[in-house]
């Protein structure tokens, strides 16, 4: 049974990978500090897989800590990243938080694979590597360009950390670009658990429907875009959680064509902040109060992708429509809710 670190792993992504994987058999340890995620997240995993991972509360800024974790675990086939702050708008507020804790948490860990010859990492990207792309869809070609956020930036760091780490080693890595996780498990026994108010779109909306949140904001109506509202592409975080199996099974059967590979992770679907609350009223039957305001800083105007390369080369496809994964991150909300 091959024994996989998921850093994170009680978050949004982390969880939602965790179950993927115990489902698939592999042996699980968990590490998060909790800062945005909580511990009852793990009996939501329990409850779908009828295994609790083995979790243990970890600051990855801490030095000195990372490595008493690695000496208690030197059997480690593989490492999925996801811990991470993650917020555009909080980055670009706070520049420092985020370059401390989404780049030194991750030299910590280098260095740990290093010394205890952990071979394989995945690594949590995002299309924010981008920036704001010539050409629609991206692939993988597409310049890097300077990122419009601090956010932004961290993650187009830790690529180069990454792939100057596997050039000077024999680690290998994958990093994932994913674009915009939505949705939860149908079990609804996990999802997306914002801590304050949402950064993110789905559960902002799932939050004003819930009547929590008086109404929703819409940042802008002045794009280029049909509407005038900024697009993205919205993945279910199962279907993105399956990418991160699929992506660790290709490194542990040594698939890799190089010692670093990059995956774009999306449905190769655009659709505008408006079209995500009118497809959230049509599949709920809910109407949603909201006002538009001005734009938000690091925002760019349009981005989806071209999946290809994870299609043919990864042999994977996301398959769960825009309507199945609002429909379960409502029943998540719900759930939450009653509780």
């Amino acid at each position: 049974m091959k024994k996989i670190l998921v850093t994170g792993g009680l978050g949004y992504i982390g969880s939602h990978t965790v179950v993927a994987l115990q489902e698939r058999g592999f042996k699980v340890v968990v590490v998060d500090n909790l800062s945005n995620a909580s511990i009852d997240v793990l009996v939501g995993i329990e409850a779908i897989t009828g295994t609790a991972p083995e979790f243990e509360r970890l600051e990855l800024r801490d030095k000195s800590a990372v490595a008493d974790f690695f000496r208690e675990h030197q059997d480690l086939d593989g490492i999925i990243h996801f811990a991470a702050s993650k917020a555009v708008g909080e980055s670009v507020e706070n520049p420092l938080l985020y370059y401390e804790n989404n780049l030194h948490s991750l030299v910590y860990l280098l260095q740990n694979c290093i010394e205890h010859q952990i071979p394989n990492i995945i690594f949590s990207s995002s299309c924010t590597v981008y920036g704001e792309p010539d050409q629609l869809p991206i692939t993988e070609q597409a310049p890097v360009k300077q990122a419009t956020s601090p956010y932004g930036n961290t993650k187009q760091i830790n690529e180069e950390i990454l792939r100057d780490t596997c050039a000077a080693s024999k680690l290998q890595a994958i990093s994932l670009r994913y674009f915009n996780p939505i949705g939860a498990h149908k079990s609804a026994q996990i999802g997306e658990l914002p801590v304050g108010v949402p950064q993110n779109l789905v559960p902002f909306i799932t939050q004003t429907a819930a009547g929590i949140r008086e109404k929703l904001w819409v940042f802008g109506n002045d794009y280029p875009t049909a509407d005038g509202s900024c697009i993205r592409d919205y993945i279910h975080v199962v279907d993105l959680a399956e990418a991160h199996v699929v992506a660790l099974q290709r490194l542990l059967q040594q698939q890799s064509e190089e010692a670093f590979e990059v995956f774009n992770v999306g449905t190769g679907k655009g659709s505008s902040v408006v079209e995500v609350i009118q497809a959230f009223e049509k599949t709920t039957g809910i109407t949603l109060p909201y006002e538009v305001t001005d734009r938000r800083q690091g925002d760019v105007v349009s981005v989806y992708a071209d999946t290809t390369k994870a299609n043919n080369v990864l042999g994977w496809k996301a398959k769960k429509s825009m309507e199945e994964a609002l429909a379960s991150a409502w029943k998540w909300e719900q759930q939450i809710r009653n509780q």
